[in-house]
């Protein structure tokens, strides 16, 4: 290969932000929590829909082969990631666990900014802690503390609010029973103590 076409090929790497087309499609495909379209990665890794299409597929047809624990699938006329159906048994048995597990410091926090800012979009969540949360909402969710609540009108982000399960839990009657706030919101040490018994069931 030619310093001028290793040059090109540097280039259209260095555009793409990624060092391949698979690696690209990795990497957006595990950070949305929406099923991604071909035209959608295509747009966003600058690359043409039919390459996109071609390595889509035959990174599906690798998981698979390989008995990865995870599987790409077409729904909803796009792309996600999904556990492999073969490892149901483990995903079951670690969720069921992980209701005994206390809540991290990570989700009272994520928890507070849901019960005090509801209905709010998973970005805006992660604007005010300044993390990404994608973890936490999914342990929130699983726990049955909060729930998807709709979408916003304009950007299509989901929204998300506290459940009927986080008031019995907090053994309050509605959200107008949750401690006033000013500037901040309420002492998470607090708030750790009150949701322990999500821990516990008691």
């Amino acid at each position: 290969m030619s310093n001028e076409t290793m040059t090109e090929v540097d280039d259209i790497e260095d555009d793409r932000g990624a060092p391949c087309i698979a690696a690209a499609i990795e990497a957006l495909l595990l950070l949305t929590d929406e099923p991604m379209s071909v035209m959608a990665l295509a747009e966003a890794i600058k690359c043409p829909s039919d390459e996109v299409w071609q390595t889509v597929r035959e990174l599906a047809q690798q998981y698979t082969e390989q008995g990865r624990g995870f599987d790409l699938r077409e729904v909803a006329g796009g792309w996600r990631f999904y556990t492999r159906a073969d490892c149901a048994p483990l995903v079951e048995r670690w969720v069921l666990d992980g209701q005994q597990a206390r809540l991290t410091q990570a989700s009272l926090e994520t928890l507070a900014v849901i019960a005090y800012r509801q209905p709010v979009s998973r970005g805006r969540i992660s604007a005010i802690r300044g993390v990404n949360v994608d973890g936490v909402i999914r342990t929130l969710m699983s726990r049955g503390l909060i729930a998807e609540g709709g979408d916003h009108g304009e950007s299509g982000s989901i929204l998300y609010v506290t459940t009927s399960h986080f008031l019995e839990r907090l053994g309050i009657a509605s959200l107008d029973d949750l401690p006033p706030i000013s500037e901040h919101l309420p002492d998470l040490a607090d708030l750790d103590e009150v949701l322990d018994s999500v821990a516990t069931g008691d």
